[in-house]
């Protein structure tokens, strides 16, 4: 499979509108704006929305929301379902120690020796779907982060949420991991699109719910693990899935880096080193298919971090802690670099637009406590002791 996007429509077609929400102040690529056309000229789009988190994907624009007459599955790509998860913790932030906490999310390693077969068959899921992956962050910008309450916009709303400033929350992002793959290799690539009510169509779809509905159980693991590993219990207070397509007016929509904006409150995530936000959204705005920014969107593609972060092992170094105060754990080199904070855009920049434009409120900011993305195995005994020494071994490196 290559890395094209879908083919454009007849020459003679009408290209759909694209409707912009963000400023002149949203860092937007030239590459991404192309990518935006392109698409907006597919057989069957009807209508294109692009938000400020906006960038350059491997099969078409990161950060937007395209309605069609025909499902194309590049649009949303391999992790289907990927999205963001917001839950309340009942632990005290005054009994809250960083550094411990650091160790005991060390836990997240590795695979989840849970009921698999039991928990996918709660879900509606196949017993043997993927059981191996389930409860697993994967790699790239995924992860698992401790967050406070911070700035509060709308006391009301966030009551109603059932949270409080002070509180301590955990936001997840992951999604389908293995299956999502799984789906998007096994569907013939169609750059024309599938037919609405074609046997490809159908199937696909079939296949592509089941790996959303894996997706949002996989999120809700990850959390409980943490949990667990923090002796707290979770409440689900959010749900945004930002890679998928649904039935929309008869339509399909399709959200890639899109926040699913109309259920409720919507989490948008900084990056490690930047306040995250609790939005709501206002659903006033029709042209942006009910959909919203996820994130911060990438700055700077992956390729070009080698160069921008991470240079020398104090760099690196510095890359484990944030400006807050907290943590980052990140034991590979190379994701930590790729992943690191100038590498994203500035989510206060991107809520700024989204409140500008109409498209949803603030309800509080989230400040990073604790980020937890990826381990080493010798990390993985729990013991502070141990982490201690692998750190100074890797600093003397």
């Amino acid at each position: 499979m290559g890395n094209s996007i879908p083919d454009a429509g007849p020459a003679d077609a009408v290209p759909a509108s694209v409707h912009t929400f963000y400023s002149e102040a949203s860092w937007i690529e030239g590459a991404a704006v192309d990518q935006l056309h392109h698409v907006a000229g597919l057989d069957g789009v009807r209508a294109v929305a692009a938000f400020p988190d906006l960038h350059p994907g491997k099969y078409g624009p990161v950060g937007s929301a395209i309605l069609s007459e025909r499902i194309y599955p590049p649009l949303i790509g391999n992790d289907i379902g990927c999205g963001m998860s917001l839950f309340a913790l009942d632990l005290p932030a005054r009994k809250l120690r960083l550094d411990k906490a650091a160790v005991k999310l060390r836990a997240l390693e590795g695979l989840w020796d849970g009921d698999t077969a039991g928990r996918l068959i709660k879900a509606g899921l196949a017993p043997d779907l993927h059981p191996q992956a389930l409860g697993t962050i994967g790699g790239g910008n995924h992860f698992c982060e401790l967050q406070i309450v911070d700035r509060v916009s709308d006391g009301h709303a966030l009551a109603d949420a059932g949270l409080a400033e002070g509180q301590l929350v955990m936001l997840v992002h992951s999604g389908s991991r293995s299956l999502g793959m799984a789906v998007f290799s096994d569907v013939d690539q169609a750059h024309q699109g599938l037919a609405a009510g074609s046997r490809e169509a159908e199937s696909y779809l079939d296949r592509h719910h089941d790996a959303v509905t894996w997706a949002r159980l996989n999120r809700q693991i990850i959390a409980e693990r943490a949990a667990i590993a923090l002796r707290a219990d979770l409440t689900l207070i959010a749900d945004a899935p930002h890679n998928l397509i649904e039935v929309f007016d008869g339509l399909y929509l399709h959200r890639k880096g899109a926040a699913k904006a109309d259920g409720g409150l919507v989490p948008l995530a900084g990056s490690r080193d930047a306040l995250s936000y609790l939005v709501q959204p206002t659903g006033t705005v029709r042209e942006a298919l009910f959909s919203l920014a996820h994130g911060s969107g990438r700055k700077y593609d992956r390729a070009s971090m080698a160069g921008r972060a991470g240079a020398t092992k104090s760099d690196r170094q510095q890359l484990e802690r944030t400006s807050f105060g907290g943590y980052v754990v990140c034991e590979d080199r190379q994701l930590l670099i790729e992943e690191a904070p100038v590498a994203y855009k500035s989510s206060g920049q991107v809520l700024a637009d989204l409140e500008a434009t109409g498209l949803a409120t603030a309800v509080a900011a989230l400040k990073p406590l604790l980020t937890f993305k990826k381990a080493k195995a010798e990390r993985d005994t729990g013991d502070r002791e141990t982490w201690k020494r692998a750190r100074k071994r890797r600093q003397r490196s």
